[in-house]
């Protein structure tokens, strides 16, 4: 039995949970970010560790993933007759962020009254991994999580005209031109409190 074969396998075999088992309507990413096993190239490991990112806007989505993983998982390791189940752990796991409109659509007006419409965007939904929307879940009340452009304006304009992306916030490039855009945040959480809370 080996298990970087059966790893392997699965790596492959997870791939078509995207592309075949969900609805093409509904966004989902299922991504093998990491695979560490064995210590020499001439011995055959006692195991292989893989660690995954799962990711989808709906949660049956999510579970259709996770279910789908821990099948396949199972199946490579019996059609190779491996001795024992692979064991399967989920971790760091998060529901979607949900931004609230109603709110949403309240705060942006507030922010754009002081910074200006121009200065206020709505981005489109994205494959992110954040545990923000766990803070509204927890407390029982509508959550809006607001991202602050950090960029340099003549970089944010080279940008859009190159259509090269700037450096996302995980990346080693990631550079924010930091006083402006602490400033920025201070207003636009202090703008947001004082239109939620009520103004003094």
């Amino acid at each position: 039995v080996d298990p970087v074969v059966i790893a392997a396998r699965t790596v492959l075999a997870i791939q078509t949970l995207v592309s075949r088992e969900k609805d093409p309507l509904e966004p989902a990413v299922v991504t093998v970010g990491s695979i560490h096993g064995g210590t020499k190239y001439n011995i055959i490991p006692d195991e292989v560790k893989l660690q995954l990112t799962v990711r989808a806007y709906n949660p049956e989505v999510r579970k259709l993933l996770l279910e789908g993983i821990e099948r396949i998982a199972k199946a490579e390791a019996l059609s190779a007759r491996a001795p024992r189940e692979p064991l399967i752990k989920i971790g760091e796991a998060q529901d979607p962020t949900y931004n609230d409109p109603a709110v949403t659509k309240r705060l942006s007006a507030a922010i754009a009254r002081q910074i200006g419409a121009q200065n206020v965007l709505e981005a489109r939904p994205e494959m992110v991994a954040e545990d923000f929307g766990e803070f509204g879940k927890a407390a029982g009340v509508p959550s809006v999580l607001l991202r602050v452009g950090a960029a340099e304006p003549a970089k944010y304009e080279a940008s859009l005209k190159s259509g090269m992306p700037l450096p996302s916030l995980h990346s080693s490039g990631f550079a924010p031109d930091k006083e402006p855009t602490i400033k920025m945040a201070a207003t636009a959480l202090t703008l947001s409190a004082l239109e939620l809370l009520g103004k003094p």
